[in-house]
């Protein structure tokens, strides 16, 4: 997610700063950013030197005017990088988290400038889908907010407003879609195939609810799910039990090899 966020920044004629304290995780995004950019330009993209140009390495946090957040989807860790980045960036900076669940007000309330916290929720393959979910804290500005949206649009993007509540819109509604579909396997009712061409040729969806957690990160699921759950007290969001199994496995999707599905 970060290597693609900084892709479609650096496309808009943007200077980025890619940091990520596991190693080689910079090369890895850097790698899978150029690929694609190669195929973008035989669309009639930019060329993938000129817009890689704009993307440096750093060794940590750099003074921005924006930081965007796309670490692990851990309440503590992220707290931990907004109290940092606080510390780092000039006090007008915006911090913007990438979260998927984790509340916004709470990034905010760990920081010396909660009015320009805010969340800019990208969507997986981030250089092709185009919804941006700009989630307002409690603490959120009206000009913070503001820019973020002019951002997104300035990216190419489409963005929608969401309030913080736990799992926003799009993960309060997808999560449980994804719950079902791994009950359903669980329960015998049919093969992972079966469950998800059904979701998309049934719903028109582009890809189907087991497919789509495989892309996520099977991981990333039960942690949103864990939000949710806390978030609402209402069992109906708790993880399906298999979901638990196969993270406890290791079969975390599309990063480890194998999920639902198995990968080469």
């Amino acid at each position: 997610m970060g290597g693609g966020i900084a892709q479609v920044v650096a496309a808009s004629g943007r200077r980025v700063s890619l940091h990520d304290e596991v190693a080689g995780a910079v090369e890895r995004a850097l790698g899978t950013m150029r690929r694609s950019l190669e195929k973008l330009a035989e669309k009639g993209g930019a060329e993938p030197d000129e817009v890689l140009a704009r993307v440096s390495e750093v060794d940590g946090l750099v003074p921005a005017d924006l930081m965007i957040e796309a670490v692990v989807e851990d309440a503590e860790v992220k707290q931990g990088l907004f109290r940092r980045a606080d510390e780092t960036l000039p006090p007008e900076a915006i911090l913007a988290s990438n979260t998927s669940s984790i509340p916004i007000t709470s990034l905010a309330a760990v920081t010396a400038r909660p009015e320009r916290v805010v969340g800019m929720h990208f969507f997986n393959p981030v250089p092709v889908l185009k919804l941006v979910e700009v989630v307002r804290a409690v603490q959120t500005s009206d000009e913070t907010a503001a820019a973020i949206v002019a951002l997104a649009e300035q990216l190419g993007k489409v963005p929608a407003e969401a309030r913080d509540f736990p799992g926003f819109v799009s993960n309060r509604i997808l999560m449980p879609f994804v719950n079902e579909a791994a009950y359903a396997l669980m329960e015998g009712v049919a093969e992972p195939d079966a469950i998800d061409t059904i979701a998309k040729l049934g719903f028109a969806h582009p890809m189907g609810p087991l497919a789509l957690a495989d892309l996520i990160g099977l991981d990333t699921c039960v942690a949103i799910m864990e939000v949710l759950h806390e978030g609402f007290g209402d069992p109906k969001y708790a993880p399906c039990p298999l979901l638990r199994q196969y993270v406890a496995a290791g079969r975390l999707g599309r990063k480890s090899g194998r999920g639902f599905y198995e990968y080469a």
